[in-house]
C-alpha cells in the first residue's frame, strides 16, 4: 500500500506541474518568447557558457532574460546580470530541479512585460537526474556536459539525454589535457539520442558559442511567424 500510495502522490506531482508548464508554454508562445531549458551536472560551466550566449544575443540587439535556479546563493544570477540581461534568482533551498509552479511565480514576482522578452533562459540547478521529470513550459531542453565528465556520462543518465532537444559539450579546450575521447562522447550520446543535435564549445576560449547563438536565433524565427 504504501509503494501505490508513492506512487499515485508522485503521478499527481507530475501531472499538475504538466499542466502549469502547458499553461506557460501557451503564454510564452503568446508573446513570441522563446524558453530553453538549461540542465547539467555541477561544474559543468552552465553558467559561463550563458554568459558568453547572453552577450552576443545582447550585443545584437536581442531581448533576453534569466531564471536563476540554484540550492542556495544568488551568485551565479549576479554574474549573468553583468551582461545586462534581466536576471531573477530562484533558490530552492535543498529542491534538487526546478518545477513549473516556481518558474510562473518567479515570472510574476520579477514582473517582467513577457511581450518584451524574446528568448528566456531557465538555468536549472545542477542536478542529472530529478530535472529530467520536470517540464518547465520550455520549447527546448538544452543539456550541458563537460569533456572533464567521461564519455560514457550519458550513457549513464539516459532518462535526461532522451528528453532533451540539443546537447552541449562544453571545455572542449580541455580535451587532450583530460584525454577525452570526443566522438565516443558523441556516439554515447546519440546511442541514447540518435537524432540530437550537438555543439562542441568552449567559452573559456570562445568556440562553438556563435553557432549556437545563431541555431537558437533561427529557433525562434522558425517558431514565430510573426518575428
Amino acid at each position: 500500500m504504501l509503494k501505490t500510495r508513492l506512487l499515485e502522490l508522485r503521478q499527481g506531482v507530475l501531472s499538475k506541474n504538466d499542466q502549469i508548464a502547458e499553461r506557460l508554454r501557451e503564454r510564452f508562445h503568446s508573446e513570441g518568447v522563446l524558453a530553453l531549458n538549461f540542465v547539467s551536472a555541477p561544474g559543468s560551466g552552465k553558467t559561463m557558457l550563458l554568459e558568453r550566449v547572453l552577450e552576443r544575443l545582447l550585443r545584437d540587439g536581442h531581448r533576453v532574460a534569466v531564471l536563476a535556479g540554484d540550492l542556495e546563493t544568488d551568485n551565479d544570477a549576479q554574474r549573468l546580470a553583468r551582461t545586462g540581461a534581466l536576471v531573477h534568482q530562484i533558490q530552492t533551498h535543498g529542491a534538487c530541479h526546478l518545477e513549473a509552479e516556481w518558474v510562473q511565480q518567479h515570472i510574476a514576482e520579477a514582473r517582467w512585460d513577457l511581450s518584451d522578452i524574446e528568448f528566456l533562459f531557465i538555468e536549472n540547478v545542477g542536478n542529472l537526474v530529478c530535472p529530467s521529470s520536470y517540464d518547465l513550459g520550455e520549447d527546448l531542453r538544452v543539456v550541458l556536459i563537460s569533456v572533464t565528465e567521461g564519455e560514457d556520462k550519458p550513457l549513464k543518465y539516459p532518462v535526461l539525454f532522451n528528453s532533451a532537444d540539443v546537447a552541449v559539450i562544453t571545455k572542449i579546450d580541455l580535451v587532450e589535457a583530460v584525454e577525452c575521447d570526443l566522438e565516443l562522447m558523441k556516439r554515447n550520446i546519440r546511442a541514447v539520442r540518435p537524432d540530437m543535435r550537438i555543439f562542441e564549445t568552449s567559452a573559456k576560449r570562445d568556440i562553438g558559442i556563435q553557432p549556437f547563438v545563431d541555431f537558437l536565433i533561427e529557433e525562434r524565427k522558425q517558431r514565430f511567424t510573426f518575428c
